[in-house]
């Protein structure tokens, strides 16, 4: 029955949803993406300013980056070769580049939306805009239901399964044993709630990120010969033009589709949590930062796994088998047994802070719907390490199937209020560009120009930003 439910829900809706809306939203800001590519740049600079209340940008992004760089990276990539062939990757390709726009909307609308709790620190996320935007408080609940069943619990499960299960192969570590050893250490950091989780990713994602990029980059130069004519399959097979994989394109797009999403998450409404936390002047600086998240998690590092697999020889049209067994021995086929065990470890590594983001989200989501209630949010870390201990030793087709399910219902209704708050996410980017173009280094949201959107003015009544020395000539339009 799960897999009768995600195969209308992930393989038809899903699609539909992600890659149309998405196109949508990329014609309505005028390529945003594309326009803003060099400026992500710029903006990621800006971002490593730190901030001594608050969450800085750059530590928004190690938090976005934490959630989104995980077993979908790894495992998934491997699952999306395996059932869609070498064209699966061009359609994670496409899904990022129209995600990058929907992300930079749904970042931007939960900076401009969100509040300050008890302590002063910042808190906000899709259940925040669509009941101060739309002002339908129920739906926002729905949402916040939607991504705690859907990351901390679905997702947990998933990323807990992944790493144990290659412990296992790498290692011969019992699934068991490896999953009660995760649960006591993570359970050791939700304690410390954000800002010790932000801490965390702060040292792990920068580490684990580069070690991986550097050993593709070495794959890369001992196979280099290999590579154009693998690129060249990855674009005929993407359309059903290689013979060896025609077949598949109807696979290639749905696994490409479903993978993408599950790592990059661009328009699931999970990021919009943690962008929401930062300290920045506007908030499409910090959409334009998570737009960059998109792009870096998908065309670098999950283009890192494909590479990994594709260049080693061992993976042939037809391969039957579990897609992170296959990144694990296509590495090894490469540079040596030793390849197996780093990608146990970098699995690993990935796994943990890819779940101390998940469990960050079901808590904001938590207090959304309760406030701040001590005996729920412990209730809530006992479940979240219960699931872990649970997805370690759980079929992965079955919790597959679960959190794609669950992932396509958080999309549908994220999707339905990012078009609904359409127009205001573009006041937001009209504002940005206006005052780039006036020449303004930093732009600045103040809350007078947006007096008839249900914001916090407390937290956006800055003052009017200064233009730069050398502003850019503004063309008249007489």
């Amino acid at each position: 029955m799960l897999e009768a439910i995600n195969g209308f829900l992930s393989g038809k809706l899903l699609i539909v949803l992600v890659v149309g809306l998405g196109a949508y939203f990329t014609i309505k800001t005028r390529f945003v993406q594309l326009r803003y590519f060099l400026h992500m740049f710029k903006v990621f600079k800006d971002s490593l300013t730190s901030s001594s209340t608050q969450i800085s940008s750059f530590q928004a992004l190690m938090l976005s980056l934490a959630g989104r760089v995980g077993a979908g990276n790894i495992a998934g990539v491997g699952v999306a070769v395996t059932l869609g062939g070498p064209g699966a990757v061009f359609w994670m390709w496409v899904t990022a580049l129209v995600g990058m726009a929907t992300t930079l909307m749904e970042c931007s609308l939960a900076q401009l939306y969100k509040r300050k709790d008890a302590s002063g620190q910042f808190y906000g996320g899709p259940s925040f805009y669509i009941e101060h935007g739309l002002k339908k408080r129920w739906l926002g609940v729905l949402m916040a239901i939607l991504l705690i069943v859907t990351f901390g619990f679905s997702f947990n499960g998933l990323q807990s399964h992944a790493v144990t299960h290659s412990l296992q192969n790498a290692f011969g570590i019992n699934p068991a044993y490896s999953g009660i050893a995760l649960a006591v250490v993570l359970g050791l950091v939700f304690v410390g709630g954000i800002k010790r989780i932000a801490k965390v990713a702060d040292l792990l994602v920068p580490v684990k990120t580069l070690a991986y990029i550097a050993v593709t980059l070495y794959v890369i130069v001992l196979q280099f010969d290999h590579v154009p004519m693998m690129l060249l399959t990855i674009f005929k097979s993407a359309f059903g033009l290689d013979q060896a994989f025609g077949g598949l394109i109807g696979s290639a797009i749905v696994m490409g589709v479903k993978r993408g999403v599950f790592a990059n998450e661009a328009g699931l409404g999970s990021a919009p949590n943690v962008a929401a936390v930062a300290e920045v002047k506007h908030p499409i600086s910090q959409g334009v930062v998570q737009a960059f998240s998109v792009f870096f998690d998908t065309f670098v590092i999950c283009t890192c796994t494909a590479l990994l697999i594709l260049l080693s020889g061992f993976y042939t049209a037809g391969f039957a088998g579990d897609g992170l067994v296959l990144t694990q021995n296509s590495l090894a086929a490469v540079v040596g047994e030793w390849g197996r065990v780093f990608i146990s470890v970098a699995l690993a590594l990935f796994v943990f802070t890819s779940i101390l983001y998940n469990y960050y989200l079901g808590e904001n989501n938590l207090k959304f719907i309760l406030g701040e209630n001590r005996k729920v949010l412990l209730g809530y870390r006992a479940i979240v390490l219960a699931l872990i201990l649970w997805g370690s030793v759980q079929d992965l087709s079955t919790v597959f199937a679960f959190a794609d399910i669950t992932m396509t219902l958080s999309a549908l209704v994220n999707l339905v209020a990012l078009t609904l708050l359409c127009n205001v996410s573009l006041r937001l980017l009209a504002d940005y560009d206006k005052q780039r173009k006036a020449g303004i280094a930093e732009p600045v949201l103040t809350a007078s120009a947006f007096q008839d959107v249900n914001i916090d003015k407390n937290i956006w009544a800055a003052p009017a930003p200064e233009p730069s020395e050398h502003p850019a000539v503004v063309p008249s339009h007489r």
